[in-house]
């Protein structure tokens, strides 16, 4: 395992496989020098020197070239150097001066200190490698700007559904995995990152946030698993830390994408900073104050509506199911995610894109704006209208209804209504659990439609039948007549319980 402390860089390299496979080049790699690994190992420039001691003057990630004008009868000193110094690999160049053979020595001292070797052969000249390398690397930059520009937009596009959406869509751009690490070393957010995380990664996120700058730390654990972490910014001393890790070892471009990463992680944190105003104000409401002082200070504003949402066809994915996606698609913290899955929000106004949220796997209603005190009573109302956008196939809101039916009836008046027509069904369903105002209002829902009722309640056809036939002589109606059907459908619409 390796460890190293280091500031962020996003330095253009290319592989050493991409030097020694050039075709132009005929290059021929002594096998045995190279480790596992070893042809991935990046390659910021060739460099050619014939100084017997050419380290202090390399800065690593190196080529180096030599025709062994001062090479060591033992060379093991010389390139246990180079190693020591970073160099990626040593270019030996077969000149009729000076070696036309490979020597033994340097095979083997490469061979036992691990430095790839690379035979060059004659016909070869240094600077057509210079010339090979500096334009793989110009290459190279113009790929990385292109991918880099395409993954921030990529990410930024993701930060506006939350942090776990950015998140994932950073696991996918580096395949990976991802953790966001708080101040107490807690787990904030993640994409298949291990929980809890490997000793050899804990170590390095306490120098990290003693540091200042920008910087990053990266390891390599036993298993082979390359990890690099840095701070979330803005903050120069973050107390979030991005933690990454696979398989593969990270290059500036990679680096450059973790930086974008990092600094929309701030952002999109930063945006999430009224969590204490949301702790105080839900406080508040289970100390018994009031509701509408909840509303006004998370939503800034004394009247809310009730979003609820199901599942729609395939269903929501393991990004739009989560709490922070919706809470931005919504545009408001107060979002509960509950099994099935389904979802209900408290907003302020109608969210801008419900049919976005069917394109996710969500069907969403919007019910009617009420003060916070009405809120209870507004879960009745979003079962009949999510029963009736299930029937459309769409999204539907309150209050959008052309024909404008409810605004003839006082709520004081409607509310009587919906108690007197529905105490019979209510009291069978206290009584022996038959759950007859919900098969009804789902019957009615889809036309008297058998099939499509029992589908969506889970039962056996047969089963609607004989709770319609219940509810039919409970009410004392015939609810064949289509004017009883309206009358119970705006019993059950004006319904608070």
């Amino acid at each position: 395992m390796t460890q190293n402390l280091e500031p962020e860089s996003a330095e253009v390299t290319v592989p050493l496989r991409t030097v020694v496979g050039n075709p132009e080049l005929a290059l021929d790699v002594v096998r045995e020098s190279v480790r596992p690994g070893g042809l991935d190992a990046p390659v910021r420039w060739a460099h050619v020197s014939e100084l017997d001691d050419p380290a202090p003057y390399l800065l690593g990630a190196e080529l180096v070239l030599t025709a062994g004008v001062n090479l060591p009868r033992d060379p093991g000193r010389y390139v246990r150097r180079l190693r020591d110094a970073g160099v990626t690999a040593l270019g030996f160049g077969l000149t009729p001066t000076v070696s036309e053979t490979l020597p033994e020595p340097l095979r083997d001292a490469c061979v036992r200190h691990g430095l790839p070797l690379v035979v060059v052969p004659p016909r070869t000249p240094f600077l057509a490698i210079s010339r090979a390398v500096a334009v793989s690397l110009a290459e190279a930059g113009q790929r990385e700007q292109r991918r880099t520009a395409a993954a921030r937009e990529a990410l930024t596009r993701a930060a506006g559904d939350g942090m776990g959406a950015l998140v994932t869509a950073l696991a996918a751009r580096l395949r990976g995995w991802v953790a966001l690490v708080g101040p107490a070393g807690e787990h904030v957010a993640g994409h298949d990152a291990p929980q809890p995380l490997p000793p050899a990664v804990t170590e390095l996120l306490s120098p990290l946030r003693a540091g200042s700058g920008i910087r990053s730390a990266t390891t390599e654990l036993a298993d082979g698993t390359f990890v690099v972490a840095q701070p979330v910014y803005p903050q120069a001393t973050a107390a979030h830390l991005l933690v990454f890790g696979r398989w593969r070892r990270f290059d500036g471009g990679d680096r450059s994408i973790l930086a974008v990463g990092a600094a929309l992680l701030g952002l999109v944190g930063r945006a999430g900073s009224d969590t204490a105003e949301l702790g105080a104000a839900a406080t508040g409401l289970l100390l018994g104050r009031g509701g509408a002082a909840v509303l006004s200070t998370v939503l800034g504003s004394a009247r809310a509506r009730l979003v609820a949402g199901v599942a729609h066809r395939r269903g929501p994915d393991e990004v739009a199911v989560r709490h922070d996606w919706l809470r931005a698609r919504l545009d408001t913290p107060l979002v509960q995610v509950l099994p099935g899955p389904r979802f209900l929000a408290v907003v302020s106004s109608v969210p801008a894109d419900l049919d976005g949220l069917r394109e996710h796997g969500w069907l969403a209603v919007a019910g009617s704006s009420v003060a916070a005190e009405g809120l209870p009573g507004a879960l009745a109302e979003a079962d009949l209208l999510l029963a009736r956008a299930r029937t459309l196939g769409r999204p539907v809101v309150a209050e959008t209804d052309p024909l404008g039916f409810d605004a003839l009836v006082s709520p004081g008046a409607a509310g009587e209504f919906a108690v007197r027509v529905l105490a019979p069904l209510r009291e069978l369903d206290r009584a022996q659990d038959r759950e007859l105002v919900r098969t009804l209002r789902t019957w009615l829902a889809h036309h008297g439609g058998w099939d499509r009722t029992a589908a969506e309640l889970g039962v056996h056809r047969n089963s609607v039948r004989h709770r319609i036939g219940q509810a039919e002589r409970a009410l004392g109606v015939d609810l064949a007549d289509p004017e009883t059907r309206m009358r119970l459908w705006f019993a059950l619409r004006w319904s608070t319980a």
